[in-house]
C-alpha cells in the first residue's frame, strides 16, 4: 500500500505540542505514499474515489515510539523485581543474555519478542540486543519482517562483566562491531538499522569508547546507552572515571553524547546534575524516560516534567525487562503516576505530567528521533494505531479524550485492531468486530 493513496476514517487523537491533544471526530486522514496529507472533515474533491478504511466509532492515534528496551531480556520479564539495578544485572540480565550465544535459543526467544512487539501499540523502537553479532543480525532480520521501524544495537562490553558475557578486549569488541555493521549493510534492510550501543560506562573501557567514537564518525551512526540511573552506578562511574566532571561527561569526552553528527539516546537520567542537564540540552541528547523500570529496580523518579517543560528532547521507554510491560500505553500511564509521586513526595514545585504531555512524549517526543513521525499533521510519516474500546463499556456516552484515557489505563493488545507504519498495514484484527 506504500505507493497508494488511501484514507482512514475514524476519530483521531494526536499532538501538535506538549500542551494540546487534538481531537478530530468522524474525520478522514489521507495517506499518500506513506505520508500524511492531513485530516479533513470530508474527503476533498481531489481525493474522491480513493480507498477508505472505515473505522467508525474507533479511536486512531499516532504510532508510539519506544526509545529504550532490551530484546533479549523479554524472556524473563516480570521476574527479579525485588532487586536493585546492579544486583539485578548480575542475577537476571547477564545470565540470560549469555544464552544468546546459542542461535537456536536466540531464534526462539526473539521470535516471541518480535511477534509481541508487532501486535503492541509500538510502531518504532530503539533496541538493545546482546554482544553476540550473529544473534543481533538474527534479531534485525526478524524485526525487518514485522514492518516496524527499529534501530538495533550490538552491545559493547569489555570490562566489569562476568567472563561468560564479556568481550576479550577493546580491539575485539570494536572489530566485531565493524563486522556487524558491514554484515547488516549487506542485508539491505529497509526497516531496521544499526545503532552503536556501549552498554554503559562501567562495562566499556576508555579504549573501547575511543574505538566506538572512531566508528561513529566513520559510519555516522546514532548512539544509545544508559545515564545516571542508580546512585550506586553513579558512584561506580566516578571511581572508574575520576577525571570526568559528571557521568555524561564520560561519554562526551569521546564525542558520544549528542551534537549534530551523533544523535544520542540516554536512558533514565534519574539523577542528572545541573551540569549534566545543561549539556544534554545543549547537545540535543534524547532522554528515554523509563518510569516502570525505575520503579521496579528501586532507581527513583526522574524529573521528566522538568525535562519536557525546559525544552529537552524526551520520550518514553518500556526498558524491558526492568519494565515488565511491552505496552507503550502503559508507559504513558506509568509516567503520569510516578510524576505525581515525585510532586507529592520529592518536589512540590514540579507539577505532575498531564495526559497531553505524557501522550506527546510517547508520540512526537520519542518519534522525532526517527525524523518527522508521531503526529497526523501534514508531512508526517503516517504511523497509526486503531483502538477499539468496545470491551470497556460505559453506561453513558464518553467524549474521545475520556475514551483515550481509559484505553491508556485499561487496554491490552486485544484493543488494538489495526496498525500502520509509513502507511503500510502491519496487521489487522478486524474480523468479527
Amino acid at each position: 500500500m506504500l505507493n497508494n493513496t488511501f484514507a482512514l476514517k475514524g476519530t483521531f487523537c494526536y499532538s501538535k505540542d506538549p500542551q494540546n491533544l487534538i481531537v478530530r471526530e468522524n474525520a478522514y486522514l489521507i495517506c499518500k505514499n506513506g505520508i500524511s496529507e492531513g485530516i479533513y472533515d470530508e474527503l476533498p474533491a481531489c481525493f474522491q474515489g480513493i480507498p477508505v478504511i472505515d473505522h467508525e466509532n474507533k479511536l486512531i492515534i499516532p504510532g508510539l515510539t519506544d526509545l529504550h528496551l532490551h530484546a533479549p531480556q523479554y524472556t524473563f520479564r516480570g521476574t527479579g523485581m525485588d532487586l536493585e539495578l546492579l544486583d539485578w544485572l548480575d542475577t537476571s540480565a547477564f545470565p540470560e543474555e549469555a544464552r544468546y550465544a546459542d542461535l537456536d535459543y536466540a531464534q526462539k526467544a526473539y521470535q516471541i519478542f518480535t511477534e509481541d512487539l508487532k501486535r503492541s501499540p509500538t510502531t518504532r523502537a530503539c533496541i538493545f540486543a546482546t554482544l553476540h553479532p550473529e544473534a543481533t543480525l538474527l534479531l534485525m532480520e526478524q524485526l525487518e519482517n514485522t514492518g516496524l521501524k527499529t534501530m538495533v544495537g550490538k552491545v559493547n562490553m569489555d570490562r566489569n562483566a562476568p567472563s561468560y558475557l564479556k568481550e576479550q578486549d577493546a580491539v575485539a569488541s570494536a572489530t566485531a562491531t565493524r563486522q556487524w555493521i558491514s554484515d547488516a549493510a549487506d542485508r539491505h534492510f529497509e526497516n531496521t538499522f544499526p545503532i552503536l550501543t556501549p552498554r554503559f560506562v562501567p562495562s566499556c573501557s576508555d579504549e573501547l569508547l575511543g574505538f566506538l567514537s572512531e566508528i561513529q564518525q566513520e559510519f555516522h551512526l546514532p548512539v544509545q546507552s544508559h545515564l545516571s540511573e542508580n546512585p550506586g552506578e553513579i558512584r561506580w562511574v566516578k571511581e572508574l572515571c575520576p577525571d570526568s566532571l559528571f557521568y555524561g561527561d564520560a561519554y562526551d569526552r569521546f564525542n558520544l553524547f549528542g551534537k549534530d553528527q551523533c544523535p544520542t539516546i540516554m536512558a533514565h537520567c534519574v539523577y542528572s546534575t545541573e551540569e549534566e542537564i545543561a549539556l544534554i540540552k545543549k547537545q540535543g541528547v534524547y532522554i528515554a524516560h523509563c518510569p516502570q523500570s525505575n520503579t521496579n529496580l528501586s532507581s527513583g523518579i526522574a524529573p521528566a516534567a522538568r525535562y519536557l517543560r525546559e525544552g529537552l528532547h524526551i520520550g518514553l521507554g518500556t526498558d524491558i525487562s526492568g519494565g515488565f510491560s511491552l505496552s507503550m500505553l502503559r508507559a504513558i500511564a506509568d509516567a503520569i503516576q510516578v510524576s505525581k509521586l515525585r510532586w507529592r513526595l520529592i518536589d512540590p514545585s514540579l507539577k505532575a505530567l498531564t495526559l497531553p504531555e505524557a501522550f506527546y512524549m510517547a508520540t512526537i517526543g520519542g518519534g522525532s528521533f526517527f525524523g518527522k513521525t508521531g503526529s497526523f499533521e501534514k508531512g508526517y510519516e503516517l504511523d497509526a494505531v486503531v483502538l477499539d474500546d468496545s470491551s470497556l463499556p460505559s453506561p453513558r456516552p464518553l467524549p474521545p479524550l475520556t475514551r483515550l484515557e481509559r484505553l491508556i489505563y485499561l487496554s491490552d493488545d486485544r484493543n488494538i485492531i489495526q496498525k500502520f507504519v509509513c502507511g503500510n498495514p502491519i496487521f489487522s484484527n478486524t474480523e468479527d468486530r
